[in-house]
C-alpha cells in the first residue's frame, strides 16, 4: 500500500476547483475564495483508507505553466473539473486538459483521472450523457462525480474516490473495453488459487474458503455467507463450483464481479496480502525480508520450514511414490514464474531408478539452496506463499542463522545440521565419481549423466550417532593458481586422487600444503579407483608416508565400480570429522569412535526409513 496519496485539482478558471478544497475542509462554503488553495494535508487518522493525503490546487492567473507540469508529474491522481452549467469547460476536457496531461505522463504509467462536474446546484439536469462518452473514450478516467461545493453535495465522495483511484486502481485489473480481467490480474490470481488449494485438488473447500477469508480479511465467513457465495457462482456459470467447492473459474469469475461492482478493494486486498505491488509484481520487500547474517554463520531451514516443505510435497505426490515426476514437478513450479530447478539437480541430489526427485532429495535441494544462497531461498519460499500458509510475518521465518564457527570449536560442539565438504584433486582423479557415489550411483548409472546436467555438488544425508545431518560436497575446479576463499572455506576437505595415475597425488599434496597445513580444517586423503591397479606416485613421498608425516587418516580407498550402490561408510567420517574438527587425528584413528559413530547411523537410518513408511501410510 502506498504511503501517501497526492491529489491534484485542475481545470478552466471559475470552475470552483479552490472552492472544493475549502468546503472539504471547513465543510461550508467560503463567502471569499482565493484565486488558489495552499496544498493542504489530511491525515491518515481522518481517512477511510488511513493513508496521509495531500491535496494540491492548481491556478492559471498565479502560476506558469512549468509549475502545472511539475505538480501533474508529482500527482497520484489528477481530478479535472469542469462546471456543469457550462459547455465550454466541458469540451476543454478533452481539447486540453486529458492531451496535456497524457503528454506528461508516461505511457505505461498513466496517472488516474477523475471528472468532477462541480455547481450542480445551478442546474436541474445531469451532465453524465455529455460525459460518458468521454469515459468510454479514456480508460485513464477512472470514474465521474458530480457535486456542489455551494451545498458541499458529494466533496468528501469525490476525495475518497480520487484516494481509492490511486490505492485501488483500475487499470491493472481490468479492461473496460473488453469487460474482462487483465492477464497479468489472471495470472496473480491463479497463483493465489493454487497456494490457497491446501490439497491441490482443483477446488477450494470450506476449510481452505475460510482460512483464505480469515488471512486476507482477519475474519472467517459465516456457513450462510459462504453457502451465498457459492450460490452467486452456480447462478452465474455452470463449472464454478464443484463438490460444493470453488474451481479456479468460479474464483475469478467473483474477482470479476467484484471489479464490476466498483468494489476493487476487495481484490486488491486480496492481492497486496500475497504480496502483489500495483503492477502486480511481486514486491522486493515480500520475496527479499531483511536477514541479516553475520560472518562465520550459516543458514539453515528450521522445523517449520521442512514441515511445510514436506506438505508441499505430499500436495504434488499425487500417486503417492515418494517421487516427483516431472509433471509434479512442473505442477508444483506453476506458482513461480520461471523453472527454478534446472536438469543438474537431478544430479545434485537423490532420485530413483526413473531419475525422478525423491522426498530426501527434493528436502536435500532446499537444503542447499538455504546453505548456499539463502536470498534465493527466501524467495522460492516467497513464490510458494510460505509466510502465508504458516502465518508468519516473512520467510525470514523460515530460516536459522547459526552461530559463529569460532564458537564451536570453543565449545567443542555445534548445533549445526549442514557440513560442507570441498572436494579437490587433479583432473580426471574421480572427484564427480566421488560425489555420484554419494548419491548412491555406481560407474554405470554415472555414464549415464549427460555432461551438459553435470553437477558440482552433491548433497544428502549421513547419520552420525543417530543425528541425521547433511553433508554437502562442493567440487572444486582444479585451476591450483585461482582457488578463492570461498573455494577453500568449509567444515572438511577431500583431497582426491587416481591410484592408477602415477601423476595424480602431487596435485593434493600441493594444495595441502599451500591452504590446509596450518589451518584447523580436518582434512582427508581419497584414494580414488581403488578397483584399479595401483601405480607408483611419482611424488616425493608416497601417500600413506605424507598422511604419515602430516599426521593425517591413512589414505581412504574408494570405488564407484561396483554392482550396487557405493559404501556410505566414508561420507559418515568426513560429516563426523565436520561436526568435531576439535578431535585429534589420534581420536580419529580409534577404530571404536568410527564404529560408534556408523552403528547409530545404520541404527537411525532404519528407525527413520521405517518411521517414514509409517508416516506415509497415514499419509
Amino acid at each position: 500500500m502506498r504511503k501517501d496519496v497526492r491529489i491534484l485539482l485542475v481545470g478552466e478558471p471559475k470552475v470552483g476547483k479552490t472552492s472544493l478544497i475549502m468546503s472539504l475542509v471547513s465543510e461550508e462554503f467560503p463567502d471569499e475564495v482565493p484565486l488558489r488553495a495552499e496544498e493542504i494535508t489530511i491525515p491518515a487518522d481522518v481517512t477511510p483508507e488511513r493513508v496521509p493525503t495531500h491535496i494540491v490546487d492548481y491556478s492559471e492567473a498565479e502560476q506558469s505553466d512549468e509549475q502545472l507540469y511539475q505538480e501533474i508529474s508529482k500527482a497520484n491522481v489528477i481530478c479535472i473539473v469542469y462546471s456543469v452549467n457550462n459547455k465550454k469547460s466541458i469540451e476543454k476536457v478533452t481539447s486540453h486538459w486529458i492531451p496535456l496531461i497524457n503528454e506528461r505522463t508516461d505511457k505505461d504509467s498513466r496517472v488516474p483521472l477523475i471528472l468532477v462536474g462541480n455547481k450542480s446546484d445551478l442546474v436541474e439536469h445531469s451532465s453524465m450523457e455529455t460525459i460518458l462518452p468521454i469515459m468510454n473514450q479514456y480508460s485513464e478516467i477512472e470514474t465521474c462525480v458530480e457535486c456542489s461545493a455551494k451545498n458541499l453535495k458529494n466533496i468528501s465522495e469525490l476525495f475518497y474516490y480520487a484516494q481509492k483511484a490511486v490505492l485501488h486502481p483500475t487499470g491493472p485489473l481490468y479492461s473496460p473495453e473488453e469487460k474482462e480481467m487483465k492477464p497479468s490480474c489472471i495470472k496473480a490470481l491463479t497463483r493465489i488459487f493454487k497456494i490457497s488449494d491446501l490439497d491441490n485438488d482443483g477446488i477450494l473447500n470450506d476449510n481452505e474458503l475460510n482460512f483464505f477469508q480469515r488471512t486476507c480479511f482477519n475474519i472467517p465467513l459465516a456457513p450462510q455467507a459462504l453457502e451465498d457465495v457459492k450460490n452467486v457462482v452456480r447462478k452465474n456459470m455452470s463449472d464454478g463450483v464443484k463438490d460444493n467447492g470453488l474451481t479456479l473459474k468460479g474464483f475469478l469469475f467473483l474477482h470479476t464481479l467484484f471489479i464490476q461492482r466498483g468494489r476493487h478493494e476487495t481484490t486488491w486486498t486480496v492481492l497486496r496480502r500475497f504480496g502483489y505491488d500495483d503492477d502486480l509484481e511481486l514486491t522486493q520487500e515480500y520475496l527479499f525480508p531483511l536477514l541479516k547474517i553475520p560472518p562465520d554463520c550459516t543458514t539453515e531451514l528450521n522445523h517449520n520450514a521442512y514441515l511445510f516443505l514436506q506438505s508441499v510435497f505430499d500436495k504434488h505426490d499425487k500417486d503417492r511414490d515418494c517421487a516427483l515426476s516431472p509433471d509434479e514437478l512442473k505442477d508444483l513450479f506453476k506458482v513461480f514464474p520461471y523453472m527454478p530447478w534446472g536438469p543438474d539437480v537431478n544430479n545434485t541430489v537423490c532420485t530413483n531408478e526413473q531419475g525422478w526427485i525423491t522426498y530426501q532429495g527434493y528436502l536435500s535441494q532446499w537444503t542447499l539452496t538455504t546453505y548456499l544462497d539463502v536470498q534465493r531461498c527466501l524467495e522460492y519460499l516467497g513464490y510458494l506463499g510460505y509466510s502465508i500458509i504458516q502465518e508468519q510475518e516473512s520467510q525470514a521465518a523460515a530460516i536459522t542463522v547459526t552461530r559463529n564457527k569460532r564458537i564451536d570449536l570453543q565449545k567443542k560442539q555445534t548445533q549445526r545440521s549442514v557440513f560442507r565438504c570441498n572436494v579437490l584433486g587433479a583432473r580426471g582423479s574421480g572427484k564427480s565419481g566421488f560425489l555420484q557415489g554419494f548419491l548412491g550411483r555406481n560407474l554405470v548409472r554415472q555414464k549415464k549423466i549427460r555432461e551438459d546436467h553435470k553437477s558440482y555438488y552433491a548433497i544428502s544425508t549421513t547419520y552420525v550417532y543417530g543425528q541425521e545431518k547433511y553433508l554437502l560436497l562442493h567440487e572444486v575446479l582444479p585451476d591450483f593458481e585461482f582457488l578463492s576463499e570461498a573455494d577453500l572455506a568449509c567444515d572438511v576437505v577431500c583431497l582426491v586422487y587416481d591410484i592408477s595415475n602415477p601423476c595424480s597425488f602431487e596435485y593434493c599434496a600441493k594444495v595441502y600444503k599451500k591452504h590446509y597445513m596450518d589451518s584447523k580444517t580436518p582434512c582427508v586423503i581419497i584414494a580414488a579407483k581403488s578397483d584399479l591397479h595401483e601405480a607408483r606416485q611419482y611424488y616425493s613421498l608416497s601417500p600413506l608416508d605424507f598422511c604419515r608425516k602430516h599426521k593425517l587418516h591413512p589414505p581412504q580407498l574408494f570405488t564407484c565400480n561396483t554392482d550396487e550402490a557405493p559404501s556410505k561408510d566414508i561420507y559418515t567420517k568426513l560429516t563426523t570429522m565436520a561436526m568435531y574438527p576439535h578431535m585429534t587425528q589420534a581420536d580419529l584413528k580409534n577404530s571404536t569412535f568410527w564404529l560408534r559413530a556408523s552403528v547409530g547411523a545404520t541404527v537411525f537410518a532404519v528407525l527413520g526409513f521405517a518411521m517414514y513408511k509409517a508416516l506415509l501410510k497415514q499419509r
